[in-house]
């Protein structure tokens, strides 16, 4: 590990080097780059120098245990088992500061909340959970932005793309790509009978333009008359835009500016983070094949958590963690399970590591 390290230290001198470059400096993507690997450096560097500080301590605390003055013999035996408690507890952040991070983790990212199975009610619960999610990154300082929305003829959201913009956006999101299940009474059930919906969600980092180029003739771009539910929101100039990237197949859709140029540049931000997470879903399908998954497969089609409303219940299927809170939950508290999720992700790629 020391030798790991030790090569992390090295190379944090050396990005600080090329950050005082004029060339590098003028180099905006190249600047970049650097910025973010300084950054990330940064979260290893102060420990790994805590960490070497700490074992010159105990070698002189071992030094001063053979000096013939009780007094000085004892305050060197204190210092050594302060300092060996410490260097444990450096070994251990050490350790987990250097499993492979998510180049991810700190982007952006793109919320997708899909109505499932259950008709009119997974348009509710695709509401609902739009507004939980909202809730909770505003507990955590992140900004909330709507990309585009379809609404449901009697409420709810068909569809809804929004952007969560802060540090560590992609991380504290990344694991809620999957199917939610709710069980709950429908407003529009007389018998009082609890049915069963289903809304799939999506998260995708923000696509730097280093991660992805799109060829201009490679997009067909069609403009219209913006649409809303039951006639609303109509706009009578044409600003709503749909992109569709010929080579994929793939179609954004955007109306909710005003400005077609609003709207436009919103669409190719969500089609950008599509096809990054195309080419990263492609990219690793081979090695989710040879590990064993760690918190779920990421895949949308995959159940990840149940809300129960007549039992309060909460369920995240991939670690059977069970909250008898969904009330707080559906107000975003969501920090629990978040963590929950965070923690497991972590001993599994230690166990991984040391397999």
């Amino acid at each position: 590990m020391l030798d790991r390290l030790e090569g992390v230290y090295q190379r944090f001198m050396e990005v600080e080097g090329l950050l005082a470059d004029p060339k590098v400096v003028s180099d905006l993507t190249s600047y970049q780059k650097y910025v973010r690997e300084h950054s990330e450096l940064s979260r290893v560097v102060p420990s790994y120098l805590r960490y070497k500080e700490v074992i010159a301590g105990i070698e002189d605390a071992r030094e001063l245990q053979r000096d013939p003055d009780p007094d000085m013999k004892e305050l060197a035996r204190e210092d050594y088992e302060r300092l060996s408690a410490e260097k444990e507890r450096l070994e251990r952040e050490l350790t987990v500061l250097l499993l492979p991070r998510d180049p991810n983790d700190d982007k952006n990212v793109f919320l997708e909340i899909r109505a499932g199975t259950g008709g009119e009610e997974a348009a509710l619960f695709a509401a609902d959970l739009f507004r939980m999610y909202a809730r909770f990154a505003e507990t955590r300082g992140l900004g909330v932005e709507m990309m585009s929305s379809s609404e449901a003829e009697r409420g709810g959201f068909k569809e809804v793309v929004a952007q969560i913009s802060g540090a560590g956006a992609y991380s504290t999101f990344k694991f809620e790509s999957g199917t939610h299940r709710v069980q709950r009474v429908p407003v529009t059930e007389a018998q009082g009978r609890i049915h069963t919906s289903a809304v799939t969600v999506a998260v995708l980092p923000e696509a730097d333009d280093v991660d992805v180029k799109i060829d201009p003739t490679e997009l067909r771009i069609d403009v219209y008359r913006s649409q809303g539910a039951g006639g609303q929101h109509v706009n009578t100039t044409d600003s709503a835009v749909r992109i569709t990237h010929l080579p994929t197949g793939l179609v954004v859709t955007c109306q909710d500016e005003r400005s077609q140029h609003k709207n436009r540049a919103k669409a190719m931000k969500v089609l950008k983070a599509r096809l990054l997470d195309q080419m990263q879903t492609a990219q690793t399908a081979a090695l989710a094949r040879e590990r064993k998954s760690q918190v779920g497969s990421g895949d949308r089609s995959e159940r990840i958590r149940t809300y129960n409303f007549p039992q309060n219940r909460v369920t995240d299927h991939r670690i059977g963690l069970t909250l008898y809170k969904l009330d707080a939950v559906m107000e975003g508290a969501l920090s629990e399970i978040v963590e929950a999720l965070a923690t497991h992700h972590q001993a599994e790629a230690l166990k991984a590591g040391q397999g």
